[in-house]
């Protein structure tokens, strides 16, 4: 497949020809910045870890140029910042045995816009030539908007792709915004508990990031536990780390408004407090 962007590259840690670097992916994430896939698709990961039969691919959209950046990192340019945030995906990728790792490099101005017809054919592309069971990307509900522009792509992309060669379901997932608001039946439950060693370590690769002001390592972590906790108010909690995504398979198959299939499910959580406080007036 064609990568459009000059500093676009496709990192394979275990060396394996391209083909099958390619033909044994089982999951794949498509995010918005370096250390999104490690916040929002540890489940994932960690399910393929050490797996015979399942891995795990990543695709980072954006160059990571207009990240904040304090300490040793505050005098960056945008070109070094980009260079050190796909130098610490790739890390991220070869702790976490990754099948394959694709750094498209794309401006996030030119992502957001609507029409960006070569991005989503490269996502079109990219995803048939993983052909994975499952796809994770953003959440709709997300309040960065590089996230939901990238959700938006991966959405049109999947649309493009024949039925009979499109994943089995696609999640979306919380990174910059959680999903506990979602009614707890719509609310897709990831088991993040195993390996913490593990978690810990894809977060921390990101130097750049957490030692340049944002403790991303920290608060992901702490949404998970929280996540467990918090889930069912009257049951023994069954995991101590859990990660929540909203299933957007519908979206693939149906040609449906994201606008109305988000709504449905922000009306419907408005409809259970409404129900909540009515009954107890």
């Amino acid at each position: 497949m064609k990568l459009h962007q000059p500093a676009a590259e496709l990192y394979i840690p275990d060396k394996r020809p391209l083909p099958a670097a390619l033909a044994r992916v089982t999951d794949l994430c498509i995010a918005a910045h370096q250390d999104d896939i490690e916040i929002m698709a540890y489940a994932p990961i960690v399910q393929c870890y050490g797996s015979a039969d399942r891995w795990f691919a990543g695709a980072v959209v954006t160059d990571g140029g207009g990240s904040p950046r304090s300490g040793i990192y505050a005098d960056y340019t945008n070109e070094d910042m980009m260079l050190t945030r796909a130098q610490e995906q790739k890390q991220a990728a070869g702790i976490g045995r990754y099948a394959a790792q694709f750094l498209l490099a794309w401006p996030s101005g030119q992502v957001k816009q609507p029409d960006n017809q070569a991005l989503i054919g490269e996502l079109k592309d990219l995803i048939l030539a993983c052909a994975p069971e499952v796809v994770y990307t953003h959440n709709l509900a997300d309040k960065h908007d590089t996230h939901v522009a990238v959700a938006l792509n991966v959405i049109r992309a999947l649309r493009l792709i024949p039925p009979a060669q499109r994943p089995k379901r696609v999640v979306s997932m919380e990174v910059w915004r959680g999903l506990d608001w979602l009614c707890d039946g719509d609310k897709a439950v990831f088991d993040t508990g195993a390996h913490p060693n593990l978690a810990a370590a894809l977060l921390g690769v990101y130097d750049s990031q957490i030692a340049g002001g944002k403790r991303y390592d920290l608060a992901t972590i702490g949404r998970r536990l929280a996540n467990a906790t918090f889930f069912a108010s009257h049951d023994v909690d069954e995991t101590d780390s859990a990660a929540f995504g909203l299933d957007i398979t519908e979206l693939m198959e149906r040609d449906l408004d994201p606008v109305e299939f988000i709504n449905w499910h922000i009306h419907k959580f408005r409809d259970e407090v409404n129900e909540r406080i009515g009954k107890l007036m």
